[in-house]
């Protein structure tokens, strides 16, 4: 399928708040802009093309609106109560349309490809496509997906040429992988490697978050299973929360974990 990581999301009640918290660890954050028609806006932390999307509501009336789209991200803050914290992942794809077919092969509802905007602070426009898709048997949401209007080559050079992706104070970071947390490794692992063709990683012992872990491989960053060993960080956001997307690894010469607005990133 050629899929690779596009971002986290991560709901707040203030991005910029939330956005100097980030600073204040060492990380490069800049104002993304509006989606006018879907009453949120953003700031983004870059690195690489991989990026975290600092989220909040400028409109609520407008974000309920967009929820009557199934499997859609605003559908995703709706059916979480608008409580802050991580959301969803999205993956990168240059043919939606492509995917979505494959998709409902598979027995999946699907909705998109669909056109989106977004005003950045400069008034120029980003413009992109969404696919979202599901099951409503199934406890975890799928990743929605993403195709960008202009070339991975492209959005390098002109983020770079706008500041967008900068340097981090915190020196040399990257996204190592979104974590999840299951019930069953082995069948949250299998069944999204097979619909979303990634390769698996082998099953290892994680004994700081007392769980066993399983990547699937993804350019940008990965997709981690955590299914608990016994009491620990995964166990607690598995009760609290149950299964889904908690939290955000980072590649860092140091070691260290925060929480930030609800959602917790680990720099190992």
């Amino acid at each position: 399928m050629s899929l690779k990581f596009d971002h986290y999301v991560h709901l707040t009640n203030s991005p910029e708040e939330t956005s100097d918290e980030f600073e204040k660890i060492g990380l490069h954050v800049v104002p993304g802009g509006r989606h006018e028609h879907a009453g949120t806006y953003n700031h983004l932390s870059y690195f690489g093309l991989s990026y975290i999307e600092i989220i909040g509501v400028f409109d609520y009336h407008l974000v309920k609106e967009a929820t009557s789209v199934k499997y859609s991200l605003r559908d995703t803050f709706a059916k979480n109560n608008f409580e802050e914290g991580p959301q969803r992942i999205a993956l990168r794809h240059d043919n939606l349309q492509q995917l979505a077919d494959q998709f409902k092969e598979a027995g999946l509802e699907v909705n998109g490809p669909v056109d989106f905007s977004r005003k950045r602070p400069d008034g120029s426009l980003v413009t992109w496509k969404l696919l979202f898709a599901g099951k409503p048997s199934e406890s975890i949401r799928l990743p929605f997906f993403i195709q960008w209007d202009e070339s991975d080559e492209e959005r390098l050079a002109d983020l770079k040429k706008r500041g967008v992706i900068g340097t981090h104070e915190a020196g040399s970071v990257s996204i190592d992988g979104a974590a999840f947390t299951v019930n069953n490794l082995e069948a949250a692992v299998s069944n999204w490697s097979e619909l979303l063709q990634l390769e698996k990683g082998e099953i290892v012992e994680d004994t700081e978050w007392n769980a066993k872990a399983q990547r699937l491989k993804l350019p940008g960053g990965d997709i981690i299973f955590y299914e608990p060993l016994g009491e620990g960080i995964v166990k607690n956001a598995l009760d609290s929360k149950g299964e889904g997307l908690f939290a955000l690894q980072f590649k860092s010469s140091d070691k260290a974990s925060t929480t930030i607005s609800k959602s917790l990133y680990r720099f190992i």
